[in-house]
């Protein structure tokens, strides 16, 4: 398996329905560095710094958390937010449900990549490599169903995970198919 202290989780984000519906008029005036303007924008923008994290609050009760480094401040930083709602008046739902949507993480082969020995070497099937266009060769892992972007430094980010362990084996189904190609 991959060594975890090489893998880091850059991003987690996460939706959930926290109440049948929002006032969000009503929730800038009282959180503080709230930002809202409906011209712009149908949801109102809260940061907060401890955990670190962001959230898009919708009208329909809906909200995204973006910005957390781990799955465990998701559930941290939205229990948070709930409790601040309740605070100010706003039933939320009790126990709501969280989904992670997506994880974006990345990692270091530790290795100098030739991309397109390994463009020829994986097919043109799940292979995109364009070098005129991104400097990088984007592969779509199948299972799990993780997106990987890699580079001639060896540095990999990997994003479409659900978990953290999705990442992981992403990572070591790359590292994997080039070891059995020779390219690493």
């Amino acid at each position: 398996m991959t060594n975890k202290s090489n893998l880091k989780i850059e991003n987690v984000v996460a939706s959930a329905k926290l109440a049948e519906e929002f006032d969000l008029d009503f929730i800038v005036e009282k959180f503080q560095g709230a930002e809202y303007n409906k011209k712009k924008f149908p949801g109102l923008v809260y940061r907060v710094s401890d955990p670190k994290a962001a959230f898009l609050i919708f009208t329909s009760g809906k909200i995204v958390c973006t910005g957390a480094k781990n799955v465990a401040d998701i559930y941290t930083v939205i229990g948070n937010l709930a409790a601040q709602l309740n605070e100010i008046g706003i039933e939320t739902i009790e126990n709501p449900d969280i989904v992670v949507q997506n994880i974006v993480a990345s990692a270091d082969l530790k290795a100098v990549l030739n991309l397109t020995a390994i463009a020829v070497g994986f097919g043109l099937e799940n292979v995109e490599y364009e070098p005129e266009q991104f400097p990088g060769l984007v592969y779509r892992v199948r299972d799990p169903k993780v997106v990987i972007l890699v580079f001639s430094s060896g540095k990999l980010v990997i994003t479409g995970g659900k978990t953290p362990e999705d990442c992981a084996q992403g990572v070591e189904v790359i590292r994997e198919l080039l070891d059995n190609m020779g390219l690493l």
